[in-house]
């Protein structure tokens, strides 16, 4: 659904699990379990050259959308995997810029 590159797992898992090749040296790695972990609130974010196509592509496959909150200069939204972990997609429009877009100071 995202398509990512799938990797062989190491040759010593005993269990299902599904290693995907992000670049750079960078893998993600999904364990198949019995019973999904309770849902949270916390994710991971995959950066799309254009949140619009990607919007549509999840559409187009029956995948909920879940629009968020907005951070500046940037398109965003979230999706959930089978076991309804969470996933932000996220266009840059403009690079981050802290004195920019920042709040006026840190949280506590």
């Amino acid at each position: 659904m995202l398509g990512l590159r799938e990797i062989p797992k190491p040759r010593t898992f005993d269990f299902v699990a599904l290693w995907y090749d992000l670049g750079g040296g960078h893998t993600l790695h999904l364990l198949h379990k019995p019973q999904p972990d309770t849902r949270s609130p916390r994710h991971f974010a995959l950066r799309v050259p254009d949140a619009r196509a990607a919007r549509d592509h999840f559409r187009a496959h029956g995948v909920e959308i879940q629009e968020t909150g907005p951070i500046p200069h940037c398109d965003r939204f979230f999706v959930s995997d089978p076991d309804g972990n969470r996933i932000e997609l996220i266009q840059w429009i403009k690079p981050y810029d802290p004195a920019e877009s920042g709040a006026a100071e840190l949280d506590p």
